[in-house]
Order: structure tokens, then C-alpha cells, then sequence
């Protein structure tokens, strides 16, 4: 029996429903139904889900009478580039999809972003829906049309906006999901409570052993806020033209962890949760944040089994690579900050020397 609670992401035109709960696989296609004109969809996986969730949503689509055309891919961030994503164009092609049918992303945030960014290129925009199936996919990635593959240079460089037509999460496909990246998840769901919610924060604080056992209830109550708190913030702001920067809080930092380290030593939430360590340094040394709210935050991220620390690389060689961040404004850097647990700003004029202090003493602490 399915438990689900639904919320809508307003955009006006492209708006949409986000599923939430347990046991929702089962009637994915007729979620999905209404949402498609074609009878085709192309389901996009890899070699890590498919043999997990692959079927079971084959006979749901097919159930709702679509024709289901499987695409696996590699499991992996080193992945997420042209060449996969021209895999993904060539069965699309020989296939003969046409733009009333639809693309299904079945994975995390690497095969949500792919999918998306191949929707939104093929035939010049095709409908795509999201099955994310890891709980940082679940809590961001899938939520919000950010699409995109990665560049040597940088994360996510090369991409579009996309808004999928449907958000489906399952809550028990987590349960197949390795420790390891459901801690890395934890990160995206820490970072909520940091900008924007501090009950939510104190939530965690309490409840952080059942949410990492999974325990359903609660888990459904923390991804319900999180997501929650990314549709407010993309239907004010759909293509972060300013709040919706809030939700990259970490990322600047995170994402030269991983341009550094080659996009596969580190999983992106465990970057991130290192990322937003760093900018919370940045802001307790610049007396944005208190002092005794940076040590919740880092001993929150440190709890969950998250680093709180940068691998040991020159400070240069972060700022090269942070110079290439999608934040950049007129060749400055812009950094999300923390202003204590609940509240975060976007900062643009932050002296070189705090960033190079700031990135030096998380590599030597």
C-alpha cells in the first residue's frame, strides 16, 4: 500500500507534481499517462540501477500502455560528458522517437542531469520525467530543470534549463542505495536546514540516526521539507537570476574538489558537504557567522559521516578552478554564505585573502 503526499512546483505553464512516499513505483505510468501524447518513453539507467528498478518500471509504463525503450548507461560522474550523452542521442535516433514521446531519467543526479539535457536538446525539447532512485538525486537534482554535463574545466559548464513534467520519489529505493552515497546525500539535505529552514536543522541534530536507518516516516517528513523549500525557492526564481544561488551553497568549493580530483576520488555530496565546511569558515572569519552556529554545522556534517576537510592541493589551484564557477558575475567570484543555522546570503566582494586563508586552513586542519 503506497503512502504519498504530492506537491506542486508552480511555474505557471511548466508546472509540476512532485511524488513523495513509499511504494509509488507500481503506478508510475499512470502518473505519467496524462503527462505524455506520445506512447513511447525511453527510459534512461544505468548499469548500477537497472538490474534493481528497471523492470519494475518497464511494467508499470507498459501497464499504461507506453512502449518502453531501455538506454543503460555507465555508472558514474567521469560519465557525465558528450560522449554518453551522444549514447543517449544515438537510441533516440535509431529509434525513431518523435517529440510527442518522452524520456524517463531512472538513477541519480548524474543520470537526471543526462536525461534532462538531452530532452531538453532533442528535437528541440521533448517532454523527460524523474525517477530519482539516491537520496541527494531525491532532495535536489531531480527537482528544478537544472540539466547539464560536465567540462574538464568545470562541473555542469554545458547544459540547460528543463523542467521535467513529473517527480517521482520512492522512498525505498534508498534501501538498495551503498552507505556511502547515502551519506554523500545527507549533504544536500543538511545544506537546506543551513539556508533556509533551522528547524529543520535542529530536526537532524535529533533525528539523525533514524533518518540515516532510513526509518520511513521521518525520512518522508525530511524529504517532504527539503522539497518543499527548492520549489519555493525555483518558482520565485527559475533561472538563478538571484535567491535560487542560495541552494549552491558549498558548490563553488565542492565543485573545484571535484574538477581537481578528476570527477571520480569524490562523490559530489561528499564535496559539497566539504564545500560548505569551507564557506562556513569563510563566513564565521568574516563575522557573518556565529562561532557557536559554524560548530553546529560542522559537527552536523562530521555526525552524518561527511568530511569537513579539502584534499591537499595548492590554494591556487583552487582559485583557478573556482574561477570557472557558473556563479561568476563580471569576472568576480559570488559565494554563498552562512549567516548562522536558517539564513544565507550571497556575497560578492570577499577579500582574496580571507578565500586563500579560509581554503588553506580547511586543507591543514
Amino acid at each position: 500500500m503506497s503512502q504519498e503526499t504530492i506537491l506542486e512546483l508552480d511555474l505557471g505553464p511548466r508546472s509540476y507534481a512532485l511524488h513523495i512516499g513509499s511504494g509509488l513505483l507500481a503506478g508510475l505510468g499512470e502518473r505519467l499517462r496524462p503527462k505524455v501524447k506520445g506512447g513511447r518513453v525511453a527510459v534512461i539507467t544505468n548499469e548500477t540501477v537497472a538490474p534493481l528498478y528497471l523492470e519494475p518500471v518497464t511494467c508499470a509504463l507498459r501497464d499504461s500502455g507506453f512502449a518502453v525503450l531501455p538506454v543503460i548507461l555507465p555508472d558514474g560522474e567521469s560519465h557525465k560528458h558528450w560522449g554518453t550523452l551522444q549514447t543517449i542521442f544515438d537510441h533516440l535516433i535509431e529509434g525513431r522517437f518523435e517529440r510527442s514521446d518522452a524520456l524517463l531519467a531512472l538513477g541519480g543526479g548524474v543520470i537526471g542531469d543526462m536525461t534532462g539535457f538531452a530532452a531538453a536538446s532533442y528535437l528541440r525539447g521533448v517532454a523527460f520525467a524523474q525517477v530519482p532512485t539516491t537520496l541527494l538525486a531525491q532532495v535536489d537534482a531531480s527537482v528544478g530543470g537544472k540539466t547539464g554535463i560536465n567540462h574538464r574545466l568545470g562541473k555542469n559548464l554545458i547544459g540547460a534549463f528543463h523542467q521535467p513534467c513529473l517527480v517521482l520519489m520512492d522512498v525505498e529505493t534508498l534501501r538498495t542505495l551503498p552507505e556511502r552515497e547515502r551519506l554523500a546525500g545527507m549533504a544536500e539535505v543538511i545544506k537546506y536546514g543551513i539556508i533556509r529552514d533551522a528547524g529543520l536543522f535542529s530536526l537532524l541534530e535529533e533525528r539523525l540516526e533514524a533518518i540515516l536507518a532510513l526509518e520511513t516516516a521521518t525520512l518522508t517528513r525530511v524529504l517532504r521539507t527539503c522539497c518543499a523549500i527548492k520549489a519555493e525557492i525555483v518558482a520565485a526564481d527559475e533561472r538563478e537570476h538571484g535567491t535560487r544561488a542560495l541552494l549552491n551553497l558549498g558548490h563553488t568549493f565542492g565543485h573545484a574538489i571535484e574538477a581537481l580530483t578528476g570527477y571520480d576520488a569524490w562523490l559530489h555530496g561528499e564535496a559539497v558537504a566539504a564545500g560548505m565546511a569551507v564557506a562556513t569558515r569563510l563566513a564565521e572569519s568574516l563575522g557573518l557567522c556565529d562561532p557557536a552556529d559554524a560548530t553546529r554545522i560542522r559537527n552536523l556534517l562530521t555526525r552524518a559521516g561527511l568530511p569537513v576537510t579539502i584534499p591537499a592541493r595548492p590554494v591556487a589551484e583552487y582559485l583557478e578552478a573556482m574561477s570557472h564557477d557558473k556563479k561568476v558575475a563580471s569576472g568576480k567570484i559570488r559565494y554563498v554564505l552562512p549567516e548562522g543555522i536558517g539564513k544565507a546570503s550571497v556575497q560578492g566582494e570577499i577579500p582574496a585573502a580571507a578565500v586563500e586563508a579560509a581554503l588553506a586552513a580547511a586543507i591543514s586542519c
